[in-house]
């Protein structure tokens, strides 16, 4: 329109060389599967063939924007892997620095496990990010530790379709507003969960007795066992914490945090003066800090963790009344989960440091 007009506007292509993208061909190329193998072929020669594959197809590129009739100068383009390019954006990055607008956070975000690099929530919610997917989901029993109340031993039930996050179970969060039923199921052992929910676990209760009703604000503070025995003396660590995120429209009414992989258990969590333990890896496969687990993948680490659960393994704390098996009920849940729209690969949570510009 003001090239009509009769004004100058430069029109220079523009070659986007910079990100994952470029990465992950190249990866494909290379038939590279793993971050460590870039390490082995060295960055600089993994740079070098970056920068090869991204400028592989600019006459295809020049072709057909021509033939799309698209007034386009390709003879006087840019390219951001220029030095002047590169240059110019560490130079605007360094403005929003000395204006105050860069801080570096510790937050809970939607991370690639398979690229090692965290998402912005955008992307995390682009249309095609969320996909059907089948993963385990576990109820697991949290014997309270009551001393001469009722709720002393009882199991306190927790439902997550993350199991890989119970190794770093650090508390445990009722709703303040909700009423949470003490009962004696057919077999004589007795739990503690939502009554909005009792019937969703018929099938394990059988017909339960009442004995006993509580407003979750009434639950606070009450101590309990963990699933495993990695953190166990974390200050601050293993009680039943106020959460209003706790609802009744799933599982058992209970929430069970990990800190470091969900955002409101680890707002909850630094509220109680917990602080955030972090197991994994950047390739998302466990430390040592859980030994028995250590290099596996989470999603690989699913099935053993459960079984373990169920077999009351040397890192599993006994349940109520020393039960060995920690596991109510185990089941396979079909869920819309979001993937990486770069990879393909499913997304996990994670607290990870990272860059931001603090946009009000």
């Amino acid at each position: 329109y003001q090239t009509m007009r009769g004004k100058k506007v430069e029109r220079r292509f523009g070659w986007d060389t910079h990100g994952l993208p470029a990465e992950l061909e190249a990866e494909r190329q290379l038939g590279i599967t793993d971050k460590s193998q870039i390490e082995t072929m060295g960055v600089e020669k993994f740079n070098d063939f970056c920068r090869d594959s991204v400028l592989r197809y600019t006459g295809e590129w020049r072709e057909y924007v021509t033939r799309q009739a698209r007034w386009v100068d390709f003879d006087n383009d840019y390219k951001t892997l220029d030095i002047d390019f590169m240059e110019s954006v560490m130079w605007a990055f360094r403005r929003l620095w000395d204006k105050g607008l860069i801080y570096q956070g510790y937050r809970v975000l939607p991370y690639s496990w398979y690229e090692q690099t965290p998402l912005s929530n955008q992307e995390s919610k682009l249309d095609d990010a969320y996909r059907m997917r089948q993963d385990p989901a576990v109820t697991v029993t949290m014997p309270l530790s009551a001393p001469g109340s009722p709720l002393d031993g009882v199991n306190a039930l927790i439902w997550t379709t993350t199991p890989w996050t119970l190794p770093s179970n650090l508390a445990i969060a009722v709703n303040p507003d909700v009423d949470y039923v003490h009962v004696r199921a057919s077999d004589g052992r007795q739990y503690l969960l939502a009554q909005a929910l009792v019937g969703s676990y018929a099938r394990e209760l059988g017909e339960p007795e009442v004995l006993g009703t509580y407003r979750g604000s009434e639950l606070a503070d009450l101590r309990y066992s963990p699933p495993f025995d990695f953190f166990v003396g974390h200050p601050n660590a293993h009680r039943v914490l106020l959460g209003d995120y706790a609802t009744t429209d799933s599982g058992t009414g209970i929430v069970h945090l990990a800190p470091a992989f969900g955002e409101e258990d680890m707002e909850l969590a630094k509220a109680n003066g917990i602080e955030v333990v972090q197991p994994l890896d950047p390739g998302g496969r466990f430390t040592n800090q859980v030994a028995p687990y250590e290099g596996l993948m989470v999603f690989d680490a699913n099935p053993v963790i459960i079984a373990d659960l169920k077999a009351g393994a040397p890192n599993v704390l006994a349940g109520a009344d020393g039960h060995p098996g920690r596991v109510l009920r185990h089941e396979t849940i079909e869920h819309s989960y979001p993937h990486s729209w770069r990879s393909g690969k499913p997304l996990i949570y994670m607290a990870v440091p990272s860059w931001f510009v603090a946009v009000d």
